[in-house]
């Protein structure tokens, strides 16, 4: 008998057989939701294999066939079936492997899946093919999962291992042994008890994941460079990378698209609300001629030079906002303008086709209004501008983008379901569509009651001329109003935190705190009380609070030490701020500011 690793983790469900295959299907076709050095994996067609045949599935270029012990590991496992029956024949399926670091490409990583739906097991035999079609088993890798029930009527999961002292391990295609008991078992556990299905697709679902892959890697160390150089005040890392992510996204789309249709021209296209421009940039540097328009310019548009092409200027849905010689419209994160993106592409061309990447949630005239609580808010928008995309006559598509993000449901216009010449017909049902999203009496439209900026920092408002589709859009101001506290006086800001704190500190005045050696915090009721910096549950700091390093400049004096009775609790030499005129010491970087 071959050796056995053994975790058991109790499950609850009264049906965790269904639950149980969904969570191995989970980590049969998206590994990475759990390894999170892998890109995906590119799964072969799923088949019937008898037990017989074994010794032969992985082909004639296998140099060695699969060995006996091998074989009667497959069929070693506890059974959790109690009746004597003919065995049904396993469903194979062969995934290849795609890390997120491409590697010399000599070497295709791949794994032999084997489903045993009678004894609910799954087992997993890597294999790697070499150039020339040669083949080696790595044996020491084999594994297989089981769902058990047993004799307490308690459900659990066992996984065992052929050879766990020939175990090895790279930590992207082959994980630590110890990884696959402490992680993954105990994520499958909960999938086959929890079962609950996504509201949305699976990532990358419309293309082709290894080439996803090799398209990312290469644009990633390509535009690396700009997260030092980047002059805007959100977080380089994320608006780079995502950016890059959503570049990818399109240029994979876009090359299948010209091998699905024979086009020997890269496609055209106009970003809508375009924010910093890096999206038009990559692609256009990609090879893709096109452009990007927002009501604001950006402090980085200036660093691109003149091969990108952005346009400061308003977009209204109208006769002058349309594209007539442009292949795709980009909406990525366009605001208010965002169903109206499929009018606009219809509008433009037959041929002309849209990206949608939907955040926040607008009607044709207004703010995007929830009708069911069945559904959580982002799935009834989505569902909602996918209902848009019908009614303008889209062969809508859905799909889900690798982006460091919560909103990363893209949608996809490629087709018409009607023909070109019935296009008076389609326009008129899309009029009447926009029509019926008219507002009842009383709710707000979108303008100047839209407080911030999208999250993505794109603007697509002002006045246009042309003949407006819809009376009552109302489209933001060009100058964005902030209405929060970041707009305050500093010196009113001051005066308030001032008052507070001297309204805290008279309340335990005639408890002796004025001359206590003790640093008087202020209570209200035992609750409100001023921080003190000492106390690591209060300012949830660390352990030990550790000194500023060294060279560090004071720029600001410590509020304590100028406003507290006791000074501050800190001392100097701990206190990240100056402590006194002597310890204050101007700051040398130019500060930044918003455009």
């Amino acid at each position: 008998m071959p050796k056995q690793f053994e975790l058991k983790c109790t499950g609850e469900s009264k049906r965790p057989s269904e639950g149980f295959w969904a969570a191995v299907d989970v980590w049969i076709q998206k590994p990475h939701v759990v390894n999170k050095r892998l890109c995906g994996v590119k799964l072969s067609e799923t088949k019937e294999t008898h037990r017989d045949e074994l010794r032969f599935v992985l082909g004639d270029g296998c140099e060695s066939e699969l060995t006996q012990d091998v074989l009667d590991f497959l069929s070693a496992a506890p059974s959790s079936s109690k009746t004597l029956r003919e065995p049904k024949p396993l469903c194979s399926t062969v995934r290849t492997f795609i890390p997120k670091v491409n590697g010399d490409g000599t070497v295709a990583h791949r794994e032999l899946v084997l489903k045993d739906f009678d004894q609910q097991k799954v087992t997993f035999i890597p294999f790697e093919e070499h150039n020339g079609g040669r083949v080696s088993v790595k044996k020491g890798n084999i594994y297989l999962i089981q769902l058990l029930l047993q004799e307490s009527e308690e459900w659990v999961l066992e996984l065992h291992v052929l050879s766990p002292d020939a175990w090895f391990s790279d930590n992207v295609v082959y994980p630590k042994l110890r990884w696959l008991s402490s992680d993954l078992l105990p994520k499958l556990m909960r999938w086959t008890t929890e079962s609950k299905k996504s509201e949305f697709t699976s990532t990358l679902s419309l293309l082709p994941v290894e080439k996803y892959s090799i398209t990312y890697q290469h644009l990633k160390e390509k535009y690396k460079t700009m997260v030092q150089v980047w002059p805007e005040v959100t977080d380089p890392e994320k608006f780079v990378y995502e950016d890059v992510a959503i570049a990818t996204y399109l240029l994979v789309l876009w090359s299948e698209e010209r091998s699905e249709k024979d086009l020997t021209t890269r496609q055209t296209f106009v970003d809508l609300g375009c924010g910093n421009g890096l999206l038009v940039h990559i692609l256009t540097n990609e090879g893709h001629p096109g452009k990007g328009i927002d009501l604001r310019k950006r402090k980085i548009w200036s660093m691109y030079g003149p091969h990108t092409l952005l346009e400061e200027k308003a977009i209204t849905p109208s006769e002058s906002s349309l594209f007539p010689d442009t292949d795709w419209l980009i909406g990525n994160h366009s605001d208010e303008l965002t169903p109206w993106i499929p009018v606009m592409v219809c509008r433009s061309s037959y041929d002309c086709r849209y990206f949608l990447l939907p955040c926040c949630f607008f009607d044709f005239f207004c703010k995007f209004q929830r009708r069911q609580c069945k559904k959580t808010q982002y799935r009834l928008y989505i569902d909602f501008i996918s209902e848009v995309s019908q009614a303008c006559g889209f062969n809508t598509q859905e799909d889900c983008l690798r982006i460091p993000s919560t909103k990363r449901v893209c949608l996809v216009g490629k087709s018409r379901n009607y023909q070109k010449p019935d296009e008076a017909a389609a326009d008129r049902r899309r009029s009447a569509f926009i029509h019926s999203r008219q507002p009842s009496t009383g709710q707000r439209v979108q303008g100047s009651d839209v407080e911030i900026d999208c999250c993505h920092g794109s603007t697509l408002s002002g006045t246009n001329g042309g003949i407006s589709w819809g009376a009552g859009f109302q489209p933001r101001e060009r100058v964005e109003v902030v209405r929060n506290c970041s707009a305050l006086p500093r010196d009113f800001v001051d005066a308030i935190v001032l008052r507070v704190a001297n309204v805290l500190l008279e309340l335990t005045a005639e408890d002796g705190w004025e001359s206590s050696t003790h640093w008087n915090p202020g209570v209200e009721k035992g609750r409100v009380h001023i921080r003190d910096w000492r106390d690591v549950k209060s300012c949830q700091a660390n352990t030990k609070k550790k000194a500023p390093p060294a060279g560090t400049r004071k720029t600001r004096s410590c509020w304590f030490h100028c406003n507290h009775p006791q000074g501050c609790p800190l001392q100097a030499q701990l206190c990240a701020f100056a402590h006194g005129a002597d310890d204050l010491r101007p700051s040398t970087k130019p500060l930044k500011t918003k455009m």
